[in-house]
């Protein structure tokens, strides 16, 4: 039904590009009247946008001249004039959806409408790119149009300092990956100076590949950690123990007796490996191993879960995480590699102790465990931009995750020419040997009329066992993955040249273009690079900023003759590799996902070039061992097939979407899952950093403190009358050594008299006590300076709390799942185990900060600092230690006695 109602009426996307069709007609209206501008008036337009702003026109009503100055200054600067299609791109980016633009489309050109438009606020455009090479790239290449109309442009990637953090921010437009933006954020809310944070108002971001940053990364949050104090003995312990164990792996067909996965056969294996969930557990014959070789009596007990845990960190360490897979080891140090795109992660470590598991298997040096002090998902952070765009080739798929997370929707803007490459049917075989055998003969016919040929691999290990495949026949060739990344540039350039032959992992799908027979824009820079020019001077010598530098004007007149040299070479050479068709697509396996595997067939066939793809796959592949389901196996295994035939059956193909469906779904629900967990830590952290704000911004915190004081007040005289209208029932001594620890002055409390004063008055009474000591101390120290001491203790109290918080609420978070088993929904119990803990922090925190203010003695030492230091970029979290659950002050008291912990034992615990 809904196919037919599409046909008669259009498709969601038709309907919607119909709508904007009189923009487009308007703006290339204004072609003829543009091309007449000088350059000076053209420039001028910008001052003219940014004054009618000012005088209360829309950035609507602005947008058809400003896109067509925009399209005339990219002609004058790149030689490049946005087509239609990319004239509609911008709009839909403009209006805050996602642009999905095949590759090869120009999507950063697309880009420089909407940035410059939005960018005549002042407030400031950021352009997220998936990688350092492509921030600096894009930058380079777009920061022409910009700087051409005067405005400002900025490119924050990592190893920059604060300084030049801020200058970038502080532009019209910043390039930057979405790390460096994310970890900016939370770094500025951990300052202590105002002076000290970079980033300016989130207003606008565009971020390109939107799928791969706001789909694919959204499980992983960025984390911030300091130093932690944990020994690195346990870790070679529990490395060595697990050393010595047996295990195999749990068969996808195994039913499971119970939903605590135990095996109904007796084990005689020492663990378990479950493949589909990348999980480890030691059966009972394991277990009674560990006791013996840690000394234990019972493995399961809350006093031995730190060693529980190191053990399976290691059992994880040693058959889950695969070398060249998960991580490198380079220099002495293990490199995460990340799994959508293959590139290494530096400065990255797997939290939770499975970092120093791994370092312990590989025999390196193992580093002591960190300790969160902020986080926040990539989901959560793009959210709080006030108008959020994308664009990718590949978004349609996971259309509902964009409308339900972040309420945008996806529109599919045609093609400028016309897709003529070919997609051949997979090829499916029996194993994995085989498939490769059949991969490296289709390489070498390819090979012979010289048909430049781009193979996807899916891990680094494949890559370079394909490699090896290709060495031993004589096929010369290149290896893209994550160890020789530094060449990536280099080696994508030359990858369609007539008979280059790249093997890649995913990493070269991302926003890198592969023009037919070269770019001539590299090849120029490349030879300046020979010539020994700095990387700074090359990157100037296609900017328009002007210069008087003697070098750099030396570089450009080089770098021109260059140019054109190779532009005549490169166009003889693509004329060549079009006759033997285009470039050839390989993937040698189907990823999880199906927008990664029509990512890269997209790398061929752009603006209408010819081109071609074919995919390979075997039934020993991960994809169709674990989600191929029962049915295709037994089918297969009956065929009796040779390895070498490949197999050819309407079932293959419907098993592998079918497969692909499974995953994808899977992984929209963990990730819709991850997020309604972060929503409840989100809303904390807003409250939190809008306190650290206050503070920052110097506002006077005389009331808040005030506030802080009847607070506490009236929560000490609520636990300490029991409740009770009857003075004879209160217990004035505790509430008297109570609050002398935290306001009042020693011996400041007449028993007598409280007993005389009912509950308001009580309030009322030590309330203005309290007033009185905070005007002496005022008044003793300053007001200047206690303002300032305010705001030191606050700060110090507030970052300390938290990143304790944080530590508890993974703990929570950690153990929550099981409350399933209970028929309790375990998002709701930590929606409000987590409140009740925010409220005992939020507590805490008013009471430390009054108990310091109060009890000073030496203000004049006191100055603000960091409550603990950073010691990497970030980590990749995997599973919390389960520790044991701290008492909160509103759980029952677990002396018996039937009152809340705050109201019993724990009343005397508040030093």
């Amino acid at each position: 039904m809904l196919g037919f109602l599409n046909k008669i009426l259009g498709s969601y996307s038709e309907r919607e590009l119909k709508r904007i069709e009189p923009l487009v007609n308007k703006i290339e209206s204004l072609d003829e009247e543009m091309q007449k501008l000088s350059d000076t008036e053209l420039r001028a337009k910008t001052a003219e946008f940014q004054e009618r702003l000012k005088k209360g026109e829309t950035l609507d009503q602005l947008l058809p001249e400003a896109f067509a100055v925009v399209r005339e200054a990219a002609y004058r600067t790149l030689g490049m004039k946005h087509f239609r299609v990319q004239l509609m791109g911008g709009i839909i980016l403009h209006q805050g959806r996602i642009a999905e633009m095949k590759t090869g489309e120009g999507k950063t050109l697309v880009a420089t409408l909407p940035a410059y438009l939005n960018a005549l606020t002042g407030n400031g455009v950021h352009i997220v790119t998936v990688n350092d090479y492509l921030a600096k790239r894009d930058r380079q290449w777009m920061g022409k149009v910009y700087e051409f109309l005067g405005l400002t442009v900025g490119c924050i990637v990592h190893g920059m300092n604060s300084k030049e953090r801020k200058e970038a921010y502080n532009c019209h437009i910043t390039y930057g990956t979405n790390n460096e933006f994310g970890f900016d954020y939370l770094r500025d809310n951990m300052v202590i100076y105002k002076e000290e944070m970079v980033q300016r108002k989130l207003n606008y971001a565009i971020v390109d590949e939107v799928d791969s940053i706001l789909i694919d990364e959204a499980r992983t949050p960025l984390i911030i950690s300091g130093q932690g104090e944990q020994s690195t003995k346990l870790y070679e312990a529990a490395n060595a123990f697990v050393s010595t164990l047996t295990g195999r792996i749990i068969d996808p067909k195994e039913q499971k007796r119970d939903p605590f996965d135990r095996e109904v056969k007796e084990e005689t294996v020492d663990f378990l490996i479950d493949e589909k969930a990348r999980t480890c557990t030691l059966t009972e014959k394991g277990t009674l191993k560990a006791e013996k070789y840690f000394g234990l009596e019972n493995l399961a007990d809350p006093s031995n879960m730190e060693i529980a845990h190191h053990i399976n960190q290691a059992l994880k360490a040693r058959n889950i995480m695969k070398r060249d897979i998960d991580y490198v080891v380079k220099d002495g140090e293990v490199i995460i590699v990340d799994e959508f795109t293959g590139r290494l992660m530096y400065g990255r470590r797997y939290s939770e102790g499975l970092h120093q598991a791994i370092e312990a298997k590989e025999g390196l040096k193992i580093k002591s465990e960190s300790k969160t002090l902020a986080t926040i998902t990539f989901q959560n952070y793009f959210r709080m931009y006030e108008k959020l765009a994308g664009m990718t080739g590949t978004a349609k798929t996971e259309e509902e995750e964009f409308r339900e997370i972040y309420g945008m929707d996806v529109i599919e803007i045609p093609t400028n020419e016309l897709v003529i490459r070919k997609d051949y049917p997979d090829v499916v075989y029996k194993s994995e040997e085989a498939k490769f055998r059949a991969i490296v003969e289709e390489i070498k016919e390819k090979h012979k009329i010289g048909q430049p040929v781009l193979v996807g691999t899916i891990s680094i290990e494949k890559s370079e066992l394909l490699s090896k495949m290709l060495k031993r026949e004589g096929i010369p060739h290149q290896v893209l993955n994550a160890k020789h990344h530094e060449k990536e540039a280099e080696i994508v350039a030359q990858a369609g040249r007539f008979g280059a032959i790249t093997i890649a992992t995913n990493m070269a799908g991302r926003g890198t273009d592969i023009v037919l027979g070269g770019n001539p824009e590299y090849l120029a820079k490349m030879e300046l690079k020979k010539k020994g020019y700095r990387d700074e001077v090359i990157a100037m010598v296609d900017s328009f900023v002007e210069t008087d530098d003697e070098e750099v004007i030396k570089a450009k007149e080089e770098y021109n003759e260059y140019y054109k040299r190779f532009k005549k070479e490169t166009e003889e050479e693509a004329k060549k590799v079009i006759e033997v068709g285009g470039l050839h697509i390989i993937g040698t396996e189907r990823h999880e996902s199906r927008r990664i595997d029509n990512q890269l067939r997209g790398r061929s066939g752009r603006q209408g070039d010819p081109g071609s793809s074919r995919f390979y796959i075997s039934l020993e592949d991960d994809l169709m061992r674990l989600f191929g389901g029962d049915r295709l196996r037994d089918m297969v295994e009956n065929l009796n097939m040779p390895d070498d035939e490949p197999l050819e059956h309407k079932l293959l193909t419907k098993s592998i979407e079918n497969a692909q469906r499974k995953v994808e779904s899977n992984n929209f629900a963990i990730r819709k899952h991850v997020l309604q967990y972060d929503d409840v830590m989100n809303k904390q952290r807003e409250i939190i950093y809008g306190e650290r704000r206050r503070v920052l911004e110097g506002e006077n915190l005389r009331a808040h403190i005030m506030g802080m004081l009847r607070n506490i007040t009236e929560e000490a005289i609520e636990i300490y009358t029991n409740q009770s209208n009857n003075p004879e029932e209160w217990d004035i001594v505790g509430l008297t050594n109570y609050l002398e620890r935290i306001f009042l002055p020693k011996g400041g409390l007449d028993v007598e008299k409280v007993k005389s004063l009912n509950k308001e008055e009580l309030i009322q009474m030590l309330y203005s006590i309290g007033e009185e000591r905070y005007k002496e101390k005022e008044q003793e120290i300053g007001e200047d300076m206690f303002r300032e001491l305010e705001r030191i203790i606050l700060l110090q109290v507030v970052d300390s709390k938290w990143m304790d918080h944080i530590d508890l609420m993974d703990q929570l978070r950690q153990g929550i799942s099981l409350r399933a088993y209970g028929n309790e929904d375990p998002v709701r119990a930590y929606q409000n185990e987590g409140f009740e803990m925010f409220e005992e922090m939020n507590y805490s925190i008013q009471e430390d900060t009054v108990r310091y203010l109060f009890n000073v003695q030496s203000p004049e030492k006191m100055r603000r600092r960091r409550v603990a230091e950073p010691s990497n970029a970030g980590d990749k979290p995997q599973h919390p230690i389960v520790k044991k659950k701290k008492i909160g002050r509103n759980d029952p008291c677990p002396c018996g006695s039937g009152k809340k912990y705050k109201k019993c034992c724990g009343a005397n615990l508040n030093n």
